[in-house]
């Protein structure tokens, strides 16, 4: 699994830059001769919809970004298309939306349709729908979307192709002292203080935060991440072949089972349960399905069925579930024992374990 960035494609002024475009096919292009089944997600629609439309900046509101992603979507999968038949490969557009993800007979049929373009030897070329996409369904980034593709195609490596060399001790802009970090853990505590720093724009605007978050989505799979720079010479290669470049994010040693992941990352969570610290034990330690007895408090209008995220008394994600009664039940729930109840509130068979 490739994802490239806009940053990488685009030129200053809008629209695409041909070069870049034809390195990173060159790049696919190898990785399919060598044996390997690329998949690549890719950004620049909106980008390469500006010429078209007499304009040099990115629209700041939605039916702008619509417009020129509108637009800029076939212009982007032209450039392409010509670039791949050079090396006499056919490629195949899939636009996805959140809801895809989030709905369970989509997000299988889109794994099928995936597998079978991969069997027949077509290169996918992955974007999200950005214009019939509203905000409440964004997937939010490529990054994200990459990780969740990663799941769908049961990837054995994401790489995430950007500007940078990889991943910096602190933002390398703005900082003489910051060290290139070329291997990491994905629950290693720089990890989590890099996405903290990001999220209070103590990091720059780099997405260092979106590739941390798809990195570790990824580790879920048991998949490991490299970040690298796009221009580097022969990057992809490098990176599937266990080669140093970049910066390179272990994995858990085991991945959750695919219906697990499709919990944890496909779908958007409807409401959030907060547990006391006996249930946090209870789910961290010994596996145990949620019982009403530890909850505290739920928000949101969830269905039963629908995820819910679970956190602790510090408001920490814990992990996440399906929940078998609606959020005026589990309120009505909160503190009592089961057997008033009536079971479970969350089963462990439906529940994802986040920490």
């Amino acid at each position: 699994m490739i994802k490239v960035g806009s940053s990488s494609l685009a030129l200053a002024t809008g629209g695409l830059d041909q070069s870049s475009i034809d390195h990173v096919v060159k790049q696919i292009a190898r990785a399919k001769a060598d044996g390997f089944r690329p998949v690549l997600v890719t950004s620049g629609a909106v980008a390469a919809g500006l010429p078209s439309l007499g304009l040099t900046k990115r629209p700041t509101d939605l039916p702008g970004l619509q417009a020129a992603a509108s637009v800029g979507q076939s212009l982007l999968m032209r450039h392409y298309a010509s670039a791949f038949a050079d090396h006499d490969l056919v490629v195949g557009q899939v636009l996805l939306t959140r809801d895809v993800f989030a709905n369970r007979a989509q997000y299988l049929h889109a794994r099928d349709a995936l597998a079978r373009l991969l069997a027949i030897d077509v290169v996918p070329i992955i974007n999200e729908n950005d214009t019939v996409t509203v905000d409440e369904l964004r997937l939010g980034d490529n990054d994200r979307l990459a990780a969740l593709v990663c799941h769908l195609v049961e990837a054995d490596m994401l790489v995430l192709l950007t500007d940078t060399a990889g991943v910096f001790s602190e933002d390398p802009r703005l900082s003489d002292s910051a060290e290139f970090v070329s291997t990491v853990r994905h629950n290693d505590q720089l990890l989590d203080e890099l996405y903290r720093a990001s999220t209070k724009g103590g990091f720059g605007s780099g997405g260092i935060t979106t590739k941390i978050a798809a990195a570790r989505m990824a580790a879920w799979s048991g998949i490991p991440t490299v970040i690298a720079d796009a221009a580097t010479d022969g990057v992809v290669h490098r990176a599937l072949s266990g080669a140093e470049v970049g910066t390179w994010i272990a994995p858990h040693e085991s991945g959750l089972s695919a219906r697990k992941l499709w919990i944890a990352f496909g779908l958007p969570p409807r409401g959030e349960i907060r547990v006391d610290e006996g249930a946090t034990a209870a789910l961290r330690d010994h596996g145990r399905s949620l019982l009403a007895v530890g909850i505290r408090q739920a928000t949101g209008d969830f269905a039963a069925g629908d995820a819910v995220s679970v956190v602790d008394v510090d408001g920490v994600n814990v992990a996440k579930g399906l929940a078998r009664m609606d959020a005026d039940a589990v309120r009505a729930a909160a503190g009592q024992h089961s057997s008033v109840v009536g079971g479970e509130v969350i089963h462990r068979d439906d529940l994802v374990l986040l920490t």
